[in-house]
């Protein structure tokens, strides 16, 4: 069939994608997109942010066309020529769901437990699928279970090292590292890429999260500079301090210009890693040989 056709079909597919999350993310109750607890009776309640035609709607639509059609791009050897049904409606189901955690976590500082839920089902059916398809990361005569033991000790290892950062912050530093929503997610997260692919998992998510927080940490660096300057300028410079303290205070932590969230790096990552799958076994597998690592 014309390589056309599939691009086509992808460009579609990733529109319909778009417009799909952007709707619904409207319709999810607002409960899941506060923090765990949180009630409308709470002081420090504030209505969720939700995504809107433009520019959301917008991104979310490129996001998912552009996603689709890399996914063609190196995965057709893999997935189309020899078609593999189950490693397709994975990357077609999990991708805009991926966005959605981004999304979340950029508006409200939330990832919904049902979203998280929702990508540990798609991580089930991608073991599925490489127990009844295989898997590019094993040779064909490979035992059915490896592909397996490999995703659970990528979900496990992913959550416990996550669990273990906000142990160790919460213990000593007596402040929270990672949230909750972070573990949760890489625990999902770990049953789609399995060890080998969690390995690009976090490459991406730092080297991503570094680019973003270049220009985050400028922008803050300016931000104080700013506040030195307006308190030494002032007349009771203690006064116009603690007004600047009260301004800082009465900020949603949702709103909070210096916070980062990794929950969509994290969902990042994952998302490369799935669309172009094939091409990291291909470049990972001779280094990763020499080591003795076994496919």
């Amino acid at each position: 069939m014309n390589i056309v056709f599939y691009y086509i079909l992808a460009v579609l597919a990733g529109a319909l994608s778009g417009a799909l999350v952007t709707y619904l993310f409207g319709k999810f109750p607002d409960a899941w997109l506060q923090e765990y607890g949180v009630t409308p009776e709470d002081p420090d309640y504030r209505p969720s942010k939700r995504m809107r035609p433009f520019p959301e709607g917008i991104i979310a639509g490129s996001f998912c066309i552009v996603c689709y059609c890399v996914a063609i791009f190196f995965c057709k050897p893999y997935y189309i020529d020899e078609f593999k049904p189950m490693h397709l409606a994975v990357i077609f189901l999990v991708v805009p769901v991926l966005f959605l955690v981004m999304i979340a976590d950029k508006l409200n500082r939330i990832i919904p437990n049902q979203f998280t839920v929702y990508i540990g089902a798609c991580g089930l059916l991608s073991i599925l699928a490489d127990v009844f398809e295989g898997s590019v990361w094993f040779s064909p005569g490979a035992a059915w279970w490896l592909p397996v033991l490999n995703k659970v000790i990528a979900s496990v290892v992913g959550g416990g090292v996550i669990w273990l950062i906000g142990f160790l912050s919460i213990t000593f530093l007596g402040r929270e590292g990672m949230g909750m929503g972070d573990r949760n997610l890489l625990f999902a997260t770990g049953l789609l890429t399995g060890c080998y692919g969690l390995i690009v998992l976090i490459y991406v998510s730092i080297f991503s999260a570094v680019i973003f927080a270049v220009p985050l940490l400028i922008r803050k660096s300016k931000r104080v500079a700013a506040e030195k300057k307006r308190i030494a300028e002032a007349e009771d410079p203690r006064k116009e301090k603690l007004i600047i303290q009260r301004e800082k205070a009465k900020i949603h932590f949702a709103d909070d210009p210096d916070y980062m969230a990794f929950g969509p790096f994290i969902a990042l990552g994952c998302t490369v890693l799935l669309i172009m799958e094939p091409f990291f076994f291909e470049k990972m597998f001779m280094s990763m040989s020499l080591f003795g690592v076994a496919f």
